[in-house]
């Protein structure tokens, strides 16, 4: 089995998917405009695809009031302060900050739709 893509339902896909385009460097690799105006974004690397879609005919769930541990969307990067600065310029929120081991770095975020988003700068990188 090869891993094709993570799917989130939320309300606002197009706003959710065009922030994280322009502020977690992802691209909209497909955009489908009918009922569910879903997007799907990769990464840099072009290997990790995340399908943003709004289907309101299922509860939708409440990122912003889930723990930061229970869901988020974690990005390798070499400079966590230079990211949580830069991202709360673009509307994100610093929840928390730890280095869990030498050399490694992990600060929670909230986007400014409230879903959980983790930088990570690792001593070893998976």
């Amino acid at each position: 089995m090869k891993f094709e893509h993570y799917a989130i339902n939320v309300p606002d896909s197009v706003a959710v998917a065009d922030w994280y385009a322009k502020n977690c460097r992802m691209k909209i690799v497909k955009a489908i405009d009918v009922e569910l105006l879903t997007r799907f974004l990769a990464d840099e690397t072009g290997r990790v695809v995340l399908e943003i879609y709004s289907n309101r005919a299922v509860e939708m769930p409440d990122f912003a009031r889930m723990d930061l541990l229970e869901y988020h969307l974690a990005f390798a990067v070499d400079d966590p302060e230079e990211e949580k600065a830069r991202l709360q310029e673009a509307g994100a929120r610093f929840e928390e900050s730890v280095q869990p081991s030498e050399g490694t770095k992990l600060i929670m975020m909230r986007d400014p739709f409230g879903m959980a988003l983790q930088l990570c700068k690792r001593a070893e990188p998976f």
